[in-house]
């Protein structure tokens, strides 16, 4: 593993951080806190923005590179950073703030992570919009990365719910953006700019969303597909429709070869208990046609669930692909990724929310760059011209570095300038987002 500084340079700023802000706990990196396998130097942990300020404008002091991590399930994705000097565990900034019931609105440090969130939320029949994709996931990290599931479907992205955030910037000043309420948008451009923008930006110490009522009642209905034309069959069959799901998502596991190109299909209703009867009884025949166009042995009826599959909301993996392309491209796009993964003899599974066009491709080649490549390479032609791209998360640090994990990047130069603007002295994790960022 790579290690974030040099160790004069971490034992006078460990011993700075001792005597300007004694009530964070600061001890030396470790291989438990690697970013993407590169070991900070000093981990500190604060306890709240002010120390995160003071901590943060310390390490500027010194010309120390950051990196932030709230529950660290997600330091593996993207290019590893540079180096990193200091890493700031937030985990200890893990306090629900303000929850205002009446407005549907609440406020929560970055270390919060979403399942305690959600508890909490429960108890008073509101939810955030925002899935936990990855087990243990915290706030800041899902601001961070900009993940969004199934929900996105009609609740919109994490950038769409999130209304206001408290950020410190690479100097150590602490600027706030947006509001604690729904109907003010002032300040949704900076937090929209800080989510998916990796720890590049700015340190997101506090972040306030807007929530949702729990559905009085819920029902999945699912069927199996036979492949890309009966996916395009029912896609196009709920998009005419009335019906207003909640979500609609795919699975094809595993797809090599003749014999396994099976299409899982889920769609998640939500509403009062007897429109909603009726709403799936409508999806229900959406779906059968579509699940009955060819003869075969392993497709069933359009079947009603009282909990999502398995599969609902997860990454496949271990290597993990993001794919962002049109909506009507996804049966286009299977078709190429399943012929790709014929052709390399590989294992790939995909999934994810088809009528939102943005899916997940795993790929167990872990020992193969050229064959994550090449689906890689697949992804972003049938992409090509869409506005979408496909991006390489996670995978073995040797795959990542024979590859480019972003691809081509609209808006590149404006990118630059931002983090120029930002973050002048390149502290924030660099280059760890696109273009080196």
């Amino acid at each position: 593993m790579a290690t974030g500084t040099d160790g004069h340079l971490a034992t006078d700023l460990g011993t700075a951080l001792a005597k300007a802000c004694p009530a964070t706990s600061v001890h030396r990196g470790g291989p438990g806190d690697a970013v993407d396998g590169v070991v900070p130097a000093l981990v500190a942990s604060p306890r709240s923005t002010a120390e995160v300020a003071a901590v943060v404008s310390l390490a500027a002091t010194f010309g120390c590179t950051l990196a932030a991590r709230g529950a660290g399930t997600k330091l593996d994705w993207g290019r590893a950073p540079e180096s990193v000097g200091l890493l700031v565990d937030l985990s200890r900034m893990d306090h629900l703030l303000e929850h205002q019931a009446g407005d549907f609105v609440v406020r929560v440090e970055a270390g919060t992570r979403l399942d305690r969130l959600a508890r909490h939320l429960a108890a008073t029949g509101q939810r955030l919009p925002v899935d936990e994709v990855v087990p243990g996931s915290s706030v800041g990290g899902v601001i961070a990365t900009g993940l969004s599931g199934p929900s996105r479907h009609a609740d919109g992205a994490v950038r769409d719910v999130l209304i206001g955030v408290t950020v410190v910037r690479s100097d150590g000043v602490v600027a706030r953006s947006g509001s604690k309420v729904v109907k003010n948008v002032a300040g949704y451009d900076l937090a929209k700019l800080f989510t998916g923008s990796f720890g590049t930006l700015g340190i997101v110490t506090e972040a306030t969303f807007r929530l949702r009522p729990i559905a009085r009642s819920r029902q999945i209905l699912a069927a199996t597909l036979a492949g890309e034309e009966e996916l395009a069959t029912a896609l196009a069959a709920l998009r005419g429709s009335q019906i207003a799901p909640a979500a609609i998502e795919i699975d094809r596991s595993g797809a090599q070869g003749a014999g396994h190109g099976a299409i899982e299909i889920a769609v998640l209703i939500e509403g009062d208990e007897q429109p909603l009867a009726e709403r799936a009884e409508v999806c229900r025949t959406l779906l059968a046609p579509a699940s009955r166009a060819r003869s075969a042995p392993d497709r069933t009826a359009a079947r009603s669930r009282d909990t999502a599959p398995a599969w609902w909301g997860r990454i496949p993996g271990p290597v993990s692909v993001k794919v962002a392309i049109a909506p009507a491209l996804v049966p286009d796009l299977l078709a190429d990724l399943a012929a790709c993964a014929r052709s390399r003899g590989i294992s790939l599974t995909v999934r994810g929310s088809a009528a939102d066009g943005v899916l997940w491709a795993g790929c167990s080649q872990l020992g193969d760059p050229a064959a994550v490549g090449e689906v890689l390479a697949v992804a972003r032609a049938r992409c090509a011209g869409t506005g979408g791209g496909a991006m390489l998360l996670r995978a073995p640090a040797e795959t990542k570095a024979a590859l480019d994990c972003w691809g081509p990047v609209r808006g590149l130069d404006l990118m630059r300038r931002v983090k120029a603007s930002f973050d002048p002295e390149r502290l924030l994790a660099p280059g760890r987002f696109v273009g080196g960022i």
